[in-house]
């Protein structure tokens, strides 16, 4: 079985944290999410796995690799062109980026698997082949049971008892949802699925390609067994991710050992004396926090941040390499040198923020 990681797009409602990040890079405490995608797939001997991109391309190769330290082999299909020696993304869609992929290299020569890069996930990917090759399928959708007030921001699939899809709804209001299964991002395909995708067209999976086959009346399938998905699509969804794995609120995703206590410290961490630590909080490595501060969980700090002596940090995220002046208070806050993320997941940059005076990068002069 092959891969292919959805890699290409832009992020635009993961801004401000994809204005210099790719979403498959955005970290999980310090892992990016790709990281957690890549293991995933090797553990079930998925080894051959190719990823497309577009915007940010360079940071997912030179980050990936030739997948060698993962122990995997992988391959990257660009999506855009160069133009005046200025490198254009040209993000073909998900479907039309597998077709892409399919014309160039004829790489999916049996069953594969797609995945989104911006969601961590866990589940069988073994027996979700098994309900797939049963149902003779041509395409099988991953899907996950969301409560009913979320459905409006999900693609909601629609089967019968079997399993078997009827139909599609795109972020229906919660009247209107015939469903509440959520499309996963994560689908399963036959190769024969490539007569219906057009060639150097831009096409996508969930809005083009899955209407299409039902009206061929071919078989999809879903499939929702025991599947962890974080799905990172938002700010919101992000932070509030980050959060409910700081306070251990996500099955298999615990940050802390037995005798933490809900403190954890990377390497090479330096605390002061009269520290006052109320968990949960999570030092990255290289960052000092000086005498006389207070962290009141749950409080995550970035690596080779300053945490300067005195200072009050509560229900907030630092960004790395942030140095906090003195004195400071900050409070329900996702704060970095360059932007400020309230409560309410608004965002400014950082100079126009209340926090303008408390937080500088500290490699600037």
């Amino acid at each position: 079985m092959k891969a292919m990681i959805l890699c290409a797009g832009a992020g635009t409602r993961l801004q401000p944290f994809t204005f210099s990040t790719p979403k498959p890079l955005l970290p999980i405490f310090n892992k990016p999410i790709i990281d957690f995608i890549i293991e995933q797939l090797k553990k079930h001997k998925i080894e051959k796995i190719v990823l497309n991109t577009s915007h940010f391309s360079n940071l997912i190769e030179e980050y990936a690799g030739n997948g060698s330290r993962y122990g995997v082999n992988i391959a990257v299909s660009f999506e855009g062109f160069l133009e005046n020696d200025e490198i254009i993304p040209n993000p073909m869609g998900s479907a039309g980026g597998m077709k892409l992929i399919q014309d160039k290299w004829n790489f999916f020569d049996e069953t594969f698997i797609v995945l989104c890069g911006d969601a961590v996930i866990n589940f069988d990917i073994s027996a979700a082949l098994k309900h797939h090759k049963r149902n003779n399928a041509i395409a099988t959708i991953i899907t996950k049971e969301v409560s009913e007030e979320q459905v409006s921001n999900y693609g909601i699939v629609v089967t019968n008892k079997k399993g078997l899809v009827s139909s599609f709804q795109e972020k229906p209001e919660i009247k209107e949802a015939k469903s509440n299964f959520a499309n996963t991002g994560i689908y399963i395909f036959e190769p024969e699925i490539f007569k219906y995708i057009p060639t150097d067209e831009f096409f996508d999976i969930g809005g083009d390609l899955f209407p299409k086959l039902v009206k061929k009346n071919e078989k999809i399938y879903s499939y929702d067994g025991d599947v962890l998905w974080l799905d990172i699509g938002r700010v919101k969804d992000y932070i509030m991710i980050l959060r409910k794995i700081l306070n251990n609120q996500i099955k298999g995703m615990n940050l802390f050992k037995k005798g933490d206590a809900g403190i954890k410290t990377e390497n090479a961490v330096k605390i002061g004396k009269d520290v006052h630590i109320e968990p949960p909080v999570y030092i990255s490595s290289g960052s000092i926090v000086e005498d006389g501060v207070n962290l009141i969980g749950p409080v995550f700090i970035g690596k080779n941040s300053i945490i300067n002596g005195h200072t009050t940090i509560k229900n907030s995220f630092i960004g790395e390499y942030s140095k906090i002046n003195s004195g400071s208070n900050i409070e329900d806050s996702y704060l970095t040198p360059d932007f400020y993320i309230d409560k309410e997941f608004n965002y400014v940059n950082t100079e126009q923020s209340k926090y303008k005076d408390s937080i500088k990068d500290w490699r600037r002069r």
